[in-house]
């Protein structure tokens, strides 16, 4: 007999949970027992029946694993014979659900609205066989209520920060006042409020900035987007890659979270004409430290704002964890040994080319080296190194701010991005008077440096003096460990990945297909995929004034170069990405001897 089948309208009881999964067989009688029998503390008696389940660490007869929230979640909806709901915020208008009931109500029937259609509400709950709130809200609302389960955990946290969220847009929509804040040094740390209580903080913009960027974190956002629109301002995170709308707020409102986060930033608050760049220091929810790089932009409905999200714990990660295979990193490693030369790293903008840099440089700074940086901006902040900013204003350029490192007896030096010739002669110089250097260029390949370096006007004896090798590289989304299928490879598909190489077609892959760890897309984080050119003798003969792109291409590859696309098929015969995902990121054989 169910659960169902038994139970009154009424609470669930930990002894209906027990005596169930007991009658499945899924633990004995004596675990039952014992669990009803073994004391509890008043918080922890105060959760849901299947929450205490959990957290007791009771194991799954059926899984041979620890009870999952999700799935009791999930085998409780089963029970109740409603479907199963998973709360995804990215995809809920917390305002809208927030105006079905009050925040009152929600809490004391323990419901959440999660969808509203035109002619019936959403609503989720962790106690199905609860009825006595229907007929009320019915009433209420005036249509008709789909029932659905969730976990009782996201139902409880996000009643508060739904409700919290729609309360500080309302009452900042009725009265906005301009907020402030105390600008301390560049190392402010700002403590995000208190999401406990959705009475606890009456600064309603404060609150919905603090909203914005808890948020972001915990849905791992590389990038937050708050961009005005005619009528409304439109939140967008960018995660692993791709963008996603988050939530709409009205133009006063967001205008007000701008202002507040430029200056949190150390913005002109009153400057709305040209673009500005700033950065915010602060906490994530698990109380580590993270950095966001601030950019305004006017356009023709507002100033439009990106925050680009910086985890410091990148900097701790091996080379293997950022992507690397053995072959990248053994011939990375053997080029940032070197005491002395240019190490070049080429890739678009949000290609990872400041995280590989920055780990190599943490890799490197021991207390026997001086590591200086010349940047625009500093994107991360790190004891270890000595970071200084590029302010064109005063003229502390790329060039002359290397210029300046020279004086400062450095061991190794890197520079932001070399732009134009009088960087390069001075990253040049320093790599000729017994420094490593690293930098960036924007090119699509790791050959097409060489020729780039030589179109900004540097003699060809100069490249093969002084550049050890380049490393080009993009990010591909990673397959979802948790959901991922073991699919085939067509012909023709291969072929088109890896022409004009040749590589042997792997006899299994994987492909995406969606769970609720990766919110239904199939992938789950990043990984980056590498070509690494080593400028040996053979590649070194090929550089002159007049080279010719494609015969460097092709004395790397028969040097042992391994291309973008020949690394990112690597990824998709481990199973670890698809052959789609690579070619989205990766540019073909003919745009790259372009």
């Amino acid at each position: 007999m169910s659960i169902a089948a038994s139970a009154q309208p009424q609470w669930l009881t930990t002894v209906d949970i027990i005596k169930r999964l007991v009658r499945l067989k899924r633990i004995t009688q004596e675990e039952g027992e014992k669990f009803l029998s073994s004391p509890r503390s008043k918080s922890e008696l105060a959760l849901h029946p299947i929450e205490q389940v959990v957290n007791s660490g009771l194991i799954d007869h059926n899984s041979g694993k620890a009870f999952d929230l999700e799935e009791l979640s999930s085998w409780l909806a089963k029970e109740a014979g409603q479907s199963y709901f998973h709360i995804d915020p990215l995809k809920i208008d917390a305002r809208g659900v927030a105006s079905l009931m009050s925040f009152a109500y929600a809490q004391r029937h323990r419901i959440l609205g999660v969808e509203i259609h035109k002619d019936h509400v959403v609503i989720a709950s962790a106690e199905p066989f609860v009825t006595g709130w229907e007929d009320n809200l019915r009433h209420v609302i005036r249509k008709d209520i789909k029932r659905v389960v969730a976990n009782p955990a996201d139902i409880r946290r996000f009643t508060v920060e739904f409700y919290r969220l729609a309360t500080s847009v309302d009452k900042a929509v009725g009265g906005r006042g301009e907020t402030s804040a105390a600008i301390g040094n560049f190392e402010q740390l700002l403590e995000l409020g208190n999401v406990a209580n959705p009475d606890a903080n009456d600064q309603h913009i404060v609150n919905i900035v603090d909203w914005l960027l808890q948020y972001a974190f915990d849905q791992r956002a590389s990038d937050i987007h708050i961009e005005p629109r005619r009528e409304i301002g439109q939140v967008r995170f960018r995660i692993d890659g791709v963008l996603h709308n988050v939530y709409e707020l009205p133009m006063q409102v967001s205008m007000a979270v701008v202002s507040r986060l430029k200056i949190l930033g150390r913005l002109n608050v009153a400057e709305k004409r040209k673009p500005q760049d700033g950065r915010i220091k602060t906490k994530n929810p698990d109380g580590l430290e993270i950095e966001l790089r601030l950019s305004t932009l006017p356009t023709a409905f507002g100033e439009k704002l990106v925050m680009r999200v910086f985890d410091p714990d990148v900097l701790l990660r091996s080379f293997a964890d950022l992507g690397f295979g053995q072959d990248d990193s053994r011939r990375w490693n053997s080029m940032t040994c070197q005491p002395n030369g240019i190490i070049l790293v080429t890739g678009p903008t949000g290609s990872g080319k400041t995280t590989t840099l920055y780990s190599t440089l943490k890799s490197l700074a021991t207390s026997e080296v001086n590591v200086c940086t010349i940047e625009d901006p500093i994107e991360m902040v790190e004891p270890a190194f000595n970071q200084m900013q590029v302010q064109s204003g005063i003229g502390v350029t790329f060039a002359s701010g290397v210029r300046a490192l020279l004086r400062q007896d450095p061991d190794i030096i890197m520079v932001g991005e070399i732009r134009d010739l009088e960087t390069a002669e001075m990253a040049i110089q320093a790599a000729l008077t017994g420094h490593l250097v690293l930098s960036t260029l924007h090119t699509n390949d790791a050959p097409s440096a060489i020729t780039r370096l030589l179109e900004l006007g540097v003699p060809g004896y100069l490249v093969k003096a002084t550049v050890l090798g380049v490393m080009a590289q993009r990010l591909v989304r990673v397959l979802c460990p948790n959901c991922k299928a073991p699919t085939t490879i067509d012909d023709k598909d291969w072929q088109n990945l890896i022409q004009p190489w040749k590589a042997s077609k792997p006899d299994h892959a994987c492909a995406p297909v969606g769970c609720l760890e990766c919110r239904n897309t199939g992938y789950r984080g990043r990984a980056g995929v590498y070509e690494v050119m080593m400028l040996s003798e053979s590649v070194k003969e090929t550089i002159n004034e007049h080279c010719d792109l494609e015969r460097i291409r092709k004395v790397a590859v028969k040097e042992g170069m391994r291309t973008l696309r020949l690394s990112g098929a690597q990824k998709v015969a481990n199973g670890m990405t698809t052959i789609d995902e690579v070619l989205r990121v990766t540019p073909s054989s003919s745009l790259a001897i372009l």
